[in-house]
């Protein structure tokens, strides 16, 4: 049909050239060229009905479907992609008829056409697999890494393909001696692709042990980074640090250093408080009766002192202890009652996790004091509130420490000595 069309203009061309005084060869010459001027005005109006019809009528009735995934076709341009190819199928089916008398011109808009194909088919591909990537993220967000992982390397391997099949074009071979030539270089090839080869692998492994994801907060110490991720890519892991900044750490680096995730503590509902107290170990004592009087009176200990001295009592009086020497038996300590005031404190606040690790205790002894240890939950996560939390729990421990006649250790520091040497 296009060459009935093509013919009909031969005649009027061939008239027209004549006319103008052209030989009969030049006049078939330039007929071919004015031919192929016809052929690309066509092209381009194939080219917009083309694209009236998928980005009118075909969008619209996708817009119109229930299915969701199939608008992903719309917003990564398939279509839009798509209809730069009927321009080039046009001229395809046209050249070969217009340029039979001029093989040197011929070959070069062929060579032309394949190339501008190469690029066309390759973007359509690439659009593709972000639609797949796409769906799949949607699908099934916990292998995030490994789709978009998978998605990077195929793209690499259609550009790749792409470069070497229009290598083959320009030099007249056959595509699979190109990659034949490609095997005897695979060494220098695996060294420009190192990066790449191990982050996939490093984003395959992160996703099968369920290492890392978008979201979660880790700690690098190597690349000093500490926040949270906001993207893992082929060979980059992105983490927004808590001061705002982005770090770009190599995606193997996760799986080959040491990284530490807090994910699990944002899932077990709580967030440790570990934190210790100093105390002078020289205000340690055995309580008089009148301090247990006085520690009676607070209402958090009224119970716990009631039910000590009963314990203790029975206990002094079946071995026959004497109160008169307080250290004979088993007397209680200003230390202990703090430390059993601090217990019933903590499990009296609301925002402290009662099903979980729960521990006041006593570490190792040192020039520097004793220190007594808050090994509790919060159930606030948090940052801000958590922080407040722990702030609240011991301002309200430094101010009760001096009502059980206890001291807090703290090093000398200038105005103490000058104070000092004052006096």
């Amino acid at each position: 049909m296009l060459d009935s069309f093509y013919d009909y203009f031969d005649q009027y061309l061939a008239l027209f050239y004549q006319f103008l005084g052209f030989s009969e060869q030049k006049t078939k010459e330039f007929a071919n060229y004015s031919e192929l001027i016809i052929a690309f005005i066509l092209a381009v109006i194939f080219f917009f009905v083309v694209r009236y019809v998928l980005r009118v009528v075909v969008t619209q009735i996708i817009k119109k479907s229930k299915n969701q995934w199939d608008d992903l076709l719309i917003d990564h341009g398939i279509l839009h992609k798509a209809s730069y190819l009927a321009p080039a199928f046009l001229l395809d089916i046209s050249v070969d008829y217009i340029l039979a008398s001029v093989p040197r011109l011929l070959l070069v808009v062929n060579l032309a056409i394949d190339v501008y194909y190469a690029f066309i088919v390759t973007s359509v591909i690439i659009a593709l697999i972000n639609v797949f990537s796409a769906v799949f993220i949607a699908k099934s967000k916990d292998n995030k890494p490994a789709i978009k992982g998978v998605s990077q390397v195929l793209k690499i391997i259609v550009y790749l393909v792409m470069t070497i099949i229009i290598v083959s074009f320009l030099l007249g071979k056959e595509p699979g001696a190109i990659f034949a030539g490609l095997g005897a270089a695979s060494a220098i090839i695996l060294l420009i692709f190192k990066d790449t080869i191990l982050g996939f692998v490093g984003g395959l492994q992160l996703s099968a042990y369920d290492m890392v994801k978008e979201g979660d907060w880790v700690s690098l110490p190597k690349h000093h980074a500490d926040g949270t991720v906001i993207d893992i890519s082929l060979t980059t892991v992105k983490v927004q640090n808590w001061d705002k900044t982005i770090s770009t750490v190599p995606t193997y680096s996760l799986v080959t250093d040491s990284m530490k995730n807090w994910r699990g503590m944002e899932q077990s509902g709580g967030r440790r408080i570990k934190r210790s107290i100093s105390l002078d170990m020289t205000s340690v004592k055995f309580c008089t009766k009148e301090m247990l009087e006085k520690f009676s009176s607070i209402n958090f200990l009224t119970d716990y002192l009631r039910n000590k001295e009963t314990e203790l009592k029975a206990y002094n009086e079946k071995h026959q202890i004497s109160d008169q020497i307080l250290v004979n038996g088993r007397r209680q300590t200003n230390l202990g009652v703090f430390r059993a005031y601090l217990v019933e404190y903590l499990r009296h606040r609301a925002d402290i996790h009662d099903k979980m690790t729960f521990i006041v205790r006593q570490l190792e002894p040192s020039e520097k004091g004793i220190p007594m240890e808050i090994y509790v939950f919060s159930k606030i996560q948090s940052w801000v509130e958590y922080e407040a939390i722990q702030s609240d729990i011991f301002d309200h421990i430094l101010a009760v420490i001096p009502e059980f006649d206890l001291r807090v250790y703290q090093e000398p520091s200038g105005s103490d000595l000058r104070n000092l040497l004052n006096k």
